[in-house]
């Protein structure tokens, strides 16, 4: 049961939703409509095969099992949300069902919080930590008025870690295995999950001078290995038995988009790809020192799906991006390979895991920083120390921030610099560490740095029309200003990580 607090904050949380529901929704409203289309009126053969919608079902089977679930009851409350050939259904009574829906998923998230709060010792900055993640703009912004799930997915990996606190590793590791069938970008946080339960689950040791037990640590290793292999069965047998997986990896992972996504995430590629164009517009003055190939400009600014090429600095192939990524986990390998390993470590390498993706992988939505965010700031509920409270203020505003172009409507414009300023405030003076608010923690820079995201909101969102024909500059300079955020705390978070 919640306690009071709990029950609180929930209908706080519920009153701020409800009162999003008449905001605009992107199209990935229509998609998960139509995921519950698919599911509900075609045999599981069919799920990834159905393209009468260019928003085809590209989950793994246990988040389409999950639509499958929510059509039962939408069929009931209304028939054409399933009807799918009625593409582009948004009535309002799709929109009350859809947004409930997502209202209801994120319950997941919060009984999870509530666990690892109970972990912390029900601690006045673990409840005060867990509000945010749960009231966070990421969630607001990107499942309340955007449209996702992503509630219930982190919710879901929130459980995991808390297992793992716990010392129930097994149930950790099948917890994980349970998401990656639901959503696969989580496998970039796979390796630390990989590197944790091998040595801290499936090692055993025994003896005054700890000598590897090799029986018992092999049976835990086939303890673990059988019920992931489980998982995976239960979710892809099926497409497996029917000889459709080749298909279903097609859908799952489609390689022909671009490096970087309509909005520029801000990561490493973002400033890649402003240097670019800075070089371009260089080139124009002094062409016998910089070459470009001027073609290639609106590749990386007409926000469609497709390669991205570079006037100036070479193009950037996925296997690139993969390696890069492989090398930024380093410092997540480091913290795992420390002699006295616990869980908390373990979280360490998780959020360095999700950093390095978000920083260097391939198509990367500005959404994903969302993964980074969540567990460190079940890092923050436990007790932090005020370098990693400075890094958590500099990411989370920097993060947030990102996500405003998501909402570019006017009658969002309010919305979103309240709910941002509200968030930003309470996050800086409620939070502490040594007895002392997360602003008073922050370095001079830091400070400027957090207060340059106003100037930055009055010339990018108040007047815009400053940048005449370069309509695609308010953007990128949120993505810039942004990135230089990320890339700092990411840095700054992997220096004090590797050092405890």
């Amino acid at each position: 049961m919640l306690d009071a607090s709990a029950l609180a904050l929930l209908a706080v949380g519920t009153g701020v939703k409800l009162l999003l529901w008449p905001a605009y929704h992107s199209t990935d409203f229509e998609v998960h409509r139509n995921w519950l289309a698919i599911t509900a009126s075609l045999p599981v053969s069919r799920w990834y095969y159905e393209d009468r919608s260019e928003w085809t079902l590209d989950y793994p089977p246990l988040f389409a099992a999950f639509e499958w679930v929510l059509s039962l009851s939408a069929r009931l409350w209304d028939p054409r949300i399933v009807d799918i050939d009625n593409l582009g259904y948004a009535a309002a009574s799709c929109v009350a069902f859809q947004r409930l829906s997502v209202m209801v998923s994120e319950l997941v998230l919060v009984m999870a919080l509530r666990r690892v709060v109970r972990i912390a010792g029900s601690t006045v900055q673990s409840r005060v930590a867990a509000a945010l993640v749960f009231l966070s703009p990421g969630f607001l912004f990107v499942d309340h008025v955007h449209f996702q799930y992503n509630g219930f997915l982190l919710g879901i990996l929130v459980y995991s870690l808390a297992f793992a606190l716990e010392g129930r590793d097994l149930l950790a590791g099948t917890t994980f295995a349970v998401l990656l069938c639901c959503k696969h970008i989580f496998m970039y946080i796979a390796p630390a999950y990989f590197l944790y339960l091998l040595r801290h689950y499936c090692v055993v040791t025994s003896g005054r001078r700890r000598r590897l037990d090799i029986g018992a640590s092999v049976l835990r290793l086939a303890a673990l290995g059988s019920v992931v292999v489980a998982v995976f069965a239960v979710a892809f047998g099926p497409f497996v038995a029917m000889g459709h997986m080749r298909q279903v990896l097609a859908r799952l992972f489609p390689f022909k988009r671009g490096l970087c996504h309509a909005f520029w995430a801000p990561n490493f590629w973002a400033l890649y790809t402003f240097t670019d164009r800075v070089l371009a517009i260089a080139s124009r003055f002094a062409p016998h020192l910089i070459t470009a190939d001027t073609s290639q400009l609106s590749s990386s600014t007409r926000g469609r799906v497709g390669d991205t090429r570079f006037a100036v600095l070479p193009d950037v192939p996925p296997l690139a991006t993969f390696a890069a990524t492989l090398v930024a986990m380093a410092p997540a390998c480091v913290v795992l390979m420390r002699r006295k390993l616990d869980a908390v470590h373990f979280v360490q390498a998780v959020v360095l895991c999700a950093y390095a993706s978000f920083m260097f992988g391939w198509h990367v939505h500005e959404k994903a920083i969302i993964l980074v965010l969540v567990p460190l700031g079940l890092l923050v509920a436990m007790s932090p120390s005020r370098y990693v409270l400075r890094m958590h203020a500099v990411l989370s505003v920097a993060g947030f921030y990102g996500l405003l172009p998501l909402l570019y409507g006017a009658q969002e414009l309010p919305l979103k610099a309240a709910i941002l300023l509200i968030w930003t405030l309470c996050s800086l003076s409620l939070l502490r560490a040594d007895g002392a608010p997360a602003w008073s923690c922050l370095a001079r820079i830091e400070r400027l740095y957090i207060a340059g995201h106003v100037p930055l909101f009055v010339l990018t969102e108040l007047v815009p029309g400053v940048f005449g024909r370069l309509q695609f500059m308010p953007l990128a300079l949120v993505s810039v200003y942004t990135a230089l955020g990320v890339g700092y705390s990411w840095f700054g978070l992997a220096r004090a990580f590797c050092r405890l």
